[in-house]
């Protein structure tokens, strides 16, 4: 396939570029800022660079990874988020559908983030009893910011064109794979690396992987039409772990991984008191047939 890539120098383009160029299809790579990944130097906000950028590399898939995400809330204004996010998304999908393209499946980036409302967020401090347990039956949503609301919007941008014009479209949700420091929500004072490992339970991945479930969705969009699926580390958890969850978190993390209080203990690790979320990523392995490498598990092999 000649695959386009948007996002390509950003944290998961520089990892599925290569990853994409190694299972044989020729990628280039669109982003605004240079890199070893990127090949057009441009925004998906400017229609006439994405038309020519389609139809004169002949372009056959598209992996639209580009957006203004959470991290950037606090450096960009909304009208920023929409036009990247949502304009950005609408281009893309314009161009994939005109006459005379060539393109014949569509990867959409998009994130768990949508799906969290303020309530969940706040958790037990907002009175919450148990954890919510997320899959991809949850409705409706209630994003609780920009970024939410305009990935939101290009999820049904993505929607709308396949039912418009038999588009095939995979939609990944991806929990978090960004470099970032947390957002407080659950930090742990003595490190990020702690607050990572303890999201490998329930609402992290690595970029690898989150760039293999690409690569998966992009071989299987044709054979699924349309879908959307939550992308992370597969979680030990039950449901009927969700009241314990929200109390004792330690609790309910021991009995399963009893190793793991000595093992941070040597790096003076703590894991959260309270855990307000469960991303359930099964039907991603039912359906998609992906399921995520490195899990909380791996993160303890690794300690070791």
């Amino acid at each position: 396939m000649k695959v386009l890539v948007t996002g390509s120098s950003g944290w998961l383009g520089r990892s599925l570029v290569p990853r994409l160029a190694r299972e044989g299809h020729e990628v280039v790579g669109l982003d605004p800022e240079p890199g070893a990944t990127t090949s057009v130097v441009g925004s998906v906000v400017d229609r006439a660079l994405v038309r020519r950028v389609i139809r004169d590399e002949g372009i056959t898939a598209i992996v639209h990874a580009a957006a203004r995400h959470k991290p950037h809330i606090g450096t960009h204004d909304n009208s920023e988020f929409v036009a990247v996010n949502v304009q950005g998304t609408l281009n893309l999908l314009e161009e994939a559908a005109a006459p005379g393209s060539t393109v014949d499946r569509f990867v959409f980036t998009s994130t768990t983030s949508l799906m969290i409302s303020q309530k969940i967020r706040d958790g037990k401090a907002g009175g919450a009893d148990e954890a919510v347990w997320i899959d991809e039956t949850m409705a409706p949503f209630r994003p609780r910011n920009i970024y939410g609301v305009t990935k939101l919007a290009a999820e049904e941008l993505c929607r709308l064109f396949n039912d418009l014009h038999r588009l095939p479209v995979v939609v990944l949700r991806t929990s978090r794979f960004f470099p970032e420091e947390d957002d407080m929500a659950h930090a742990i004072a003595q490190s990020g690396e702690n607050t990572k490992a303890n999201e490998f339970l329930f609402r992290r991945l690595t970029v690898e992987d989150a760039a293999e479930a690409h690569v998966v969705a992009l071989a299987k969009a044709t054979e699924i039409g349309f879908d959307t699926f939550i992308v992370s580390a597969p979680t030990p958890f039950r449901r009927e772990d969700c009241r314990g969850l929200i109390a004792d978190a330690p609790t309910v993390v021991d009995r399963l991984f009893p190793e793991y209080r000595a093992l941070y203990a040597k790096r003076g690790w703590t894991m959260f008191d309270s855990i307000d979320r469960v991303y359930d990523a099964g039907r991603a392995a039912r359906v998609l047939g992906f399921t995520c490498r490195t899990g909380f598990r791996e993160v303890l092999e690794a300690l070791r």
